[in-house]
């Protein structure tokens, strides 16, 4: 199972709306994730830089390179678009991290 971390960058003052949204994801991006071999998919804030910290499991043998094509996922992005950094495709401007330490 391949662990992947990325960062991204929320608005200041929509801490609130951003946690709002993600509480009613939708079913069907739900679903795409998870049909994408996507799980255990987490999302920290700093509040201090409102840096957000995505961190995901992907199963072995899948890959994300379809998603930002797909009609859901370009939805979403159009949808969050106001709060967070994209670019002018609307995609989140999302910096990959390398893991330098684990411990299961």
């Amino acid at each position: 199972m391949q662990r992947i971390a990325f960062k991204m960058k929320l608005f200041k003052g929509y801490e609130a709306e951003y946690k709002k949204r993600h509480n009613a994801l939708w079913p069907e991006l739900q679903e795409l994730l998870k049909q994408t071999g996507i799980s255990d998919y987490s999302i920290f804030l700093d509040e201090q830089t409102n840096d957000l910290l995505g961190i995901l499991k992907l199963e072995p043998g899948s890959t994300l390179d379809h998603l930002p094509a797909h009609p859901v996922m370009q939805k979403w992005w159009a949808f969050m678009r106001d709060i967070m950094e994209t670019h002018a495709d609307f995609s989140p401007v999302s910096i990959p991290l390398r893991e330098v330490f684990y411990m299961e």
